[in-house]
């Protein structure tokens, strides 16, 4: 396929889209959209919200439909723009898995406003919203988590390994290490454990405990967590 016969395939794109057609598609998308983006705010619960997301979902649904209606049923426009969008390269990494699903819940609405499937966009919106929203307020699937996160700073050539052997089991059920980092520039060595206290175990003196072992370095205790938004 030559450059020719591309360009001349964009040529008759103002012939086949009326005005009306780009303003009916673009303000369903918008609208729909916007759902998808307010039913994401109200049902998200981590500790990374981003507002320049929410709003991307809402942008990248309309840039999708007007995706589709430039290339709709032509062959030749559809791979040429396939070709344009390759260059494309997304480096943020996602946090939660959720906001994947998200991001293809507002491109398929886009890409139906965008193929005039107005109907289906409007419905699947409703369907799909509604369904999120019953999954996060009954908290379906849901399980009690009693492990937590602990993370320790100790001095750098402390001996973790065996500083910690009778407190630990005083105070924990189980516990085992996940991560060690050594800062630079820093004699600190960062120590990051997943621990479940025992029933009648106070969390104050064991916090209390460990500044003592550690030389009043800090401590610190992550209650409520997603494993994405730690360390």
């Amino acid at each position: 396929m030559d450059l020719n016969s591309i360009f001349s395939s964009f040529q008759d794109v103002s012939e086949t889209i009326t005005a009306l057609d780009v303003f009916v598609s673009l303000l369903l998308s918008f609208g729909l959209s916007f759902i998808i983006a307010w039913v994401y705010r109200a049902t998200y619960k981590g500790t990374s919200y981003s507002q320049t997301y929410v709003h991307t979902l809402i942008i990248m649904s309309m840039i999708v439909t007007v995706i589709m209606l430039i290339i709709g049923s032509n062959i030749a426009r559809a791979f040429s723009l396939v070709g344009a969008l390759s260059i494309i390269r997304f480096r943020n990494a996602m946090k939660d898995t959720r906001d994947v699903g998200y991001i293809f819940f507002a491109m398929a609405i886009g890409m139906a406003t965008g193929t005039g499937f107005y109907l289906l966009a409007a419905i699947s919106t409703a369907v799909i919203s509604f369904a999120l929203w019953e999954l996060t307020s009954l908290n379906l699937f849901a399980r009690e988590i009693k492990e937590q996160i602990l993370k320790i700073w100790v001095p750098e050539d402390m001996d973790y390994e065996a500083v910690f052997d009778d407190i630990f089991p005083r105070y924990l059920v189980q516990y085992r290490l996940l991560a060690v980092k050594t800062g630079k520039g820093e004699a600190l060595t960062k120590l990051e454990y997943a621990i479940e206290f025992r029933e009648q175990a106070g969390k104050k003196p064991f916090l209390d405990h460990l500044r003592r072992l550690t030389y009043n370095k800090p401590v610190s205790l992550i209650t409520e967590h997603n494993r994405n938004e730690v360390w």
